[in-house]
């Protein structure tokens, strides 16, 4: 029987769509309409199980699935024996302290003998201690933003994306205690042919990844400037130059990082370029 990769996402919320938008863009078809658990892939060796984000590494850990998506809090949270096989770059947020807002707060030791309520116990555990902080941590499953308002605790640890959920429950961000992102997790002992399909799998997502926030550049430039754009453009190794039909043009084609694109566009035209196409990019090989 040949081998399939079973892959474990979560089953609804932000992070189940970005891995749902990440396999497809991998060109792996399967249906996902969000009444099933299981789905099997139509043009690739993998089964997807969508799970809650909690039972992710256990399920990897056992080996009942031998891949998952997961938020890098969760992982460090739980300590299960999985292999961290890759970082996605989205669904980033970060684990802070909130504090009600009249605290008089000064610095991190100011936690000293409060009573902290977070879902997120380990990893608070870890960031007071190696401040040698003296705080009780309270853990509870939900709602921890409520706790300080109903006396259950004196400040929260919890998920923060914009900090307007800190903000409405009448609390301000003080420490941030750990940044996540979605990551891929593995069991640490796959079979050679499912390392075999994992490594199809990272060399598709990472051909994704090298096209994020770059853009494809299309110029036409006159021949006497050639050198000076090639030097704003080095593209993935140098520009793509091609004669135009009217003598002493030519097109040049390359990419730019999206963070540099209007920098250097101002710099294209300084230097004499006209006629500049600018066009996502799906995938870069490298």
């Amino acid at each position: 029987m040949k081998s399939i990769l079973r892959i474990a996402i979560q089953k609804s919320g932000r992070l189940s769509e970005d891995s749902i938008k990440l396999i497809k863009e991998c060109s792996i078809d399967f249906s996902s309409n969000g009444a099933t658990l299981k789905s099997t892939a139509y043009n690739f060796p993998m089964e997807i199980l969508f799970l809650r984000d909690d039972d992710i590494p256990g399920y990897v850990a056992d080996g009942t699935a031998d891949v998952g998506i997961i938020g890098e809090n969760v992982a460090a949270e739980q300590r299960k024996n999985v292999t961290i096989v890759d970082k996605l770059g989205f669904s980033k947020c970060r684990l802070s302290i909130g504090v009600p807002r009249a605290f008089d707060y000064k610095d991190c030791q100011s936690l000293n003998g409060l009573k902290i309520a977070t879902s997120y116990p380990n990893i608070l555990s870890d960031f007071l201690f190696d401040r040698q902080i003296k705080a009780t941590i309270h853990e509870i499953s939900g709602s921890v933003e409520i706790a300080p308002s109903i006396g259950l605790a004196d400040a929260v640890c919890d998920i923060v994306s914009s900090g307007s959920t800190l903000i409405s429950n009448g609390l301000k961000e003080v420490e941030t205690v750990f940044h996540s992102e979605a990551i891929l997790i593995a069991h640490p002992n796959l079979s050679s042919e499912k390392k075999e399909i994992l490594n199809d799998l990272l060399f598709r997502i990472s051909s994704i990844k090298n096209a994020k926030n770059t853009k494809y550049i299309l110029l036409n430039a006159p021949d006497e400037s050639l050198e000076k754009i090639i030097q704003l453009l080095p593209g993935v190794k140098s520009p793509t130059i091609m004669p135009l039909a009217q003598k002493g043009w030519s097109s040049l084609h390359s990419v730019v990082k999206e963070d540099e694109f209007w920098e250097v566009i101002g710099k294209l035209r300084d230097a004499g370029a006209e006629g500049i196409l600018v066009l996502p990019i799906e995938k870069i090989i490298k």
